[in-house]
């Protein structure tokens, strides 16, 4: 059975790539930056595209406006004609900069911070059969912005839902990138307790089954240090190949050679010879190291991370496959650099969401056996 899901800040899609790779339907979607509903029509027809997926128009955003103007009733009217199915989902991952060490911290007061409270208002409204918000970790793990979450859980949970939540790094699912996510699912408390054949308590966690790590523990490996600009260090025998930035910008093929491989920020500077690979402690031109993961790829004002043995900043097909999103994702000429890369930014790996897609899959399989 394909469980159809309403997305809400779409983006450019990440997110719902890694559902439908799970077999999930994405089938209405919600986003209101121009750039980015045009980069999201772009990249996901050609994706679906190159699955040999026909489809008489393109993939495109079904709805442009801002979630504040959106009722319950509108979005089950177009999603599903106005008829709802008796099981589908919800996903989404509200702005984060207000719950974040790169914000003010500004918390769910901020402008950012409170379309979290619209979102879950949203989902409250929605009534889906189980859903999933994505977040920074800052929204768990600062004392001010987890009584804010805790807020949001009750009212969840006072709603007919059972509400687990977890960190992960999506390095350790096997993206060559350090980049953590919070994510907070829920499901209705029969569905739940379906699944796991026990009642649950209003405040219980720990219940779901979270994705299993191919690569626990993978911050803990010797990772190698710096190096000169221009050398060839050596791989360390014990440092999975997969983890590597060079996994992403070597092995499987030269981006620069694929769609939007050529398009990157190139103003000139002497730092681009002189910054050391791997030197990633200056807030500016932080360098890449081959043999390393990515710090969380977070660019704005053209400052991209620098390519390791190259002197220039990553490329947008470079950047894309750091998130591990698919090369034949290919976002059109007609959107600025910046907007490319701000869109890349702020989704969600492939790779870490396909994995927690399939997790939700295969609890809903067991819930309705």
């Amino acid at each position: 059975m394909v469980f159809p899901v309403l997305s809400f800040f779409t983006g450019g899609g990440f997110l719902d790539l890694g559902f439908t790779q799970a077999e999930f339907s994405v089938c209405w979607t919600n986003e209101n930056c121009p750039a980015f509903i045009d980069g999201y029509g772009a990249g996901m027809s050609a994706w679906f595209s190159s699955l040999g997926m026909q489809y008489t128009t393109n993939i495109a955003i079904s709805n442009s406006s801002n979630i504040c103007e959106l009722s319950a009733k509108l979005v089950i009217k177009e999603a599903f004609c106005g008829l709802r199915p008796n099981i589908f989902g919800v996903i989404g991952g509200p702005p984060c900069p207000d719950f974040s060490n790169g914000g003010i911290h500004a918390g769910g007061d901020g402008t950012n911070g409170s379309l979290t409270t619209v979102f879950v208002d949203m989902l409250c409204a929605l009534r889906p059969s189980f859903f999933v918000i994505e977040n920074v970790p800052g929204l768990y793990r600062f004392h001010k912005h987890r009584e804010f979450l805790k807020k949001k859980i009750h009212q969840l949970q006072r709603n007919g839902y059972a509400i687990d939540y977890n960190v992960l790094n999506a390095l350790e699912f096997g993206v060559p990138q350090d980049r953590e996510r919070l994510f907070v699912v829920g499901f209705k408390r029969s569905l739940a307790q379906n699944a796991i054949s026990r009642k649950l308590a209003q405040d219980e966690h720990g219940w779901f089954p979270w994705p299993k790590e191919t690569h626990a523990g993978a911050k803990q490996l010797p990772w190698p240090k710096s190096s000169p600009f221009g050398q060839e260090p050596s791989k360390p025998a014990e440092i999975p190949l997969k983890l590597t930035v060079y996994s992403a910008l070597a092995s499987n093929g030269d981006p620069e050679k694929l769609a939007n491989g050529g398009e990157y920020f190139n103003p000139y500077s002497s730092k681009f010879l002189e910054i050391k690979e791997g030197d990633v402690s200056r807030k500016s031109f932080k360098r890449l190291h081959r043999y390393r993961f990515s710090p969380t790829a977070w660019y704005g004002n053209q400052e991209v991370h620098l390519h390791p043995w190259k002197a220039r900043r990553l490329s947008v097909r470079e950047a894309l496959r750091i998130q591990s999103v698919p090369d034949e994702y290919i976002l059109p000429g007609n959107i600025s650099l910046s907007a490319k890369f701000k869109m890349i930014c702020n989704g969600v790996p492939c790779i870490m969401a396909f994995n927690l897609a399939s997790a939700v899959q295969c609890f809903l399989k067991q819930a309705i056996l």
